[in-house]
């Protein structure tokens, strides 16, 4: 099959993010995958959309590292392709990497996405399920019994008035990710709370959160494909982020570090709660950030961590996850190009 990864931008994917771990499992099942980034696409005056695409020259890639490195160098097979004829196309940028610098690129992968699907493209995640979540606000449409209590506002009064009530919350802003601009605020932090709703509130609205205590502990990260927990050989793609130092943000990239995760009951639980409405929306593979019995996040946009739940497992998960996408192209050749992406995420 011919799959395309839409990325921010090309040149900045790494080695160990999970698209390019992705494209390398692609070709070495004998796919022909495409690598091209927002910035890449066009709408011809034939009504088709294009993009000035990447690919590798060679068959087999034995490490992740080697495919980019192909892909990133002059060895790289440039194209000009057309994406309506891709079998399938998967959304893997950030649109919050690009909310503040390249405000044009922040929607722009899921509105080409939906032409796509114009043609029969399988486009996952469902552009127009990721319409839905641009936002934070997303996260509010989910069973109240999986979410901590929240407030979103842009009123300094409310937040401290929650604030008081909570004892200890968390703000955040309702745009953005990867723990930037995240608070936790205690009772001695009121004094100053002005201040963190000043860079919180900078670049839109406020988000508010109950303070979960098991977050002191981390959190754990379990990838849902197709609405269920991704479960290979026993092992789920999951794995936990445990705080480091004083730091309440258990990102990588903040200090934090990685640990095998045990999948319980409850986050069993949890998936299986928020489970319809991921399949209602096409949200083929997702990231459920669970802290103790309730979620943190959910993570549609290109959710990250699949070489971290490798190496903790020796479990290859990319292979599962592309051999699900042939099953959705089967099913098309089979059926025909007339279906409905949300009916194709059970499949």
């Amino acid at each position: 099959m011919k799959i395309g990864f839409l990325v921010n931008d090309v040149m900045t994917e790494e080695a160990g993010y999970s698209t390019t771990r992705l494209g390398c499992e692609a070709i070495n099942l004998g796919h022909e995958p495409f690598v091209f980034g927002v910035g890449d696409l066009a709408y011809d005056e034939d009504e088709m959309i294009r993009a000035r695409a990447r690919s590798v020259p060679q068959k087999k890639y034995k490490t992740s590292e080697s495919y980019l490195k192909d892909l990133h160098g002059p060895k790289a097979v440039k194209k000009r392709i057309t994406v309506d004829e891709l079998d399938v196309l998967m959304l893997r940028n950030v649109p919050s990497d690009d909310y503040l610098k390249r405000p044009w690129a922040a929607t722009i992968a899921a509105e080409f996405g939906r032409v796509a699907m114009r043609h029969g493209v399988i486009v996952v995640n469902d552009p127009n399920g990721l319409a839905k979540a641009s936002t934070k606000m997303y996260f509010q449409l989910f069973p109240e019994k999986v979410r901590p209590r929240t407030i979103i506002t842009r009123d300094r009064d409310e937040l401290k008035a929650f604030a008081k009530k909570e004892g200890r919350m968390v703000l955040k802003p309702l745009q953005g990710s990867g723990g930037a601009a995240v608070f936790l605020v205690r009772p001695d932090d009121i004094p100053n709370l002005n201040q963190m709703i000043d860079a919180v509130s900078r670049d839109g609205f406020v988000i508010a959160q109950e303070y979960l205590p098991a977050a002191e502990e981390g959190d754990t990260r379990l990838f849902v494909m197709n609405g269920r927990p991704l479960r290979v050989k026993g092992h789920y793609a999951a794995f936990r982020r445990v705080r480091s130092g004083g730091d309440m943000r258990s990102n990588i990239h903040a200090g934090g570090r990685l640990a095998l995760a045990e999948i319980d009951d409850v986050a069993l639980k949890i998936a299986e709660t928020v489970r319809p409405k991921l399949v209602q929306d096409g949200m083929f593979l997702v990231g459920l950030d669970i802290v103790g019995d309730k979620l943190m996040e959910i993570n549609v946009f290109s959710p990250g961590g699949l070489g971290s739940a490798q190496k903790l497992t020796k479990v290859n998960f990319n292979r599962p996850i592309i051999e699900a996408l042939e099953r959705k192209v089967h099913y098309m050749h089979d059926y025909g190009r007339n279906f409905d992406n949300v009916d194709m995420c059970t499949l």
